[in-house]
C-alpha cells in the first residue's frame, strides 16, 4: 500500500504541474492575442494619421500650383505693362525727333 500511495501522490503532483503548465500556456496565448490586437489598433491609428498628413500635403501642393499660376499671370501682366511703357517711350522719342526737326527747319 505504501508504494501505491507514493505512486498516487506522484501522479497527483504531476497532474498539478501539468495543469499549471497548461494554464500558463493558455495565459501566454491570451496575452499574445491581446498584444496582437493592441498592435493592430496602433497600426490602424498610425495609418489614419499618415492619411491625414497625405491629404494636407496634397492641399499644400495644390496651393503651390495655384500660386505658381498666379505668379505667371503677374509676370504676363508685368510684361504687358513693360510693352506699353516701351510703346509710350518710342512715341515720345518720335515726338522729340519731330519737334527737334521742326525746330531746326523753322530756324532762319
Amino acid at each position: 500500500m505504501i508504494v501505491s500511495e507514493k505512486y498516487l501522490k506522484k501522479l497527483t503532483g504531476n497532474r498539478e504541474i501539468e495543469d499549471a503548465v497548461q494554464k500558463l500556456d493558455e495565459l501566454t496565448q491570451e496575452e499574445a492575442r491581446i498584444a496582437s490586437a493592441e498592435l493592430m489598433k496602433m497600426t490602424y491609428d498610425i495609418n489614419g494619421k499618415v492619411l491625414r498628413v497625405d491629404d494636407k500635403v496634397r492641399g499644400v501642393h495644390e496651393s503651390v500650383q495655384s500660386a505658381s499660376g498666379d505668379v505667371q499671370d503677374v509676370g504676363k501682366k508685368a510684361q504687358d505693362v513693360e510693352d506699353k511703357v516701351q510703346g509710350v517711350d518710342d512715341k515720345l522719342h518720335q515726338l522729340n525727333r519731330s519737334s527737334a526737326l521742326t525746330f531746326l527747319l523753322s530756324e532762319p
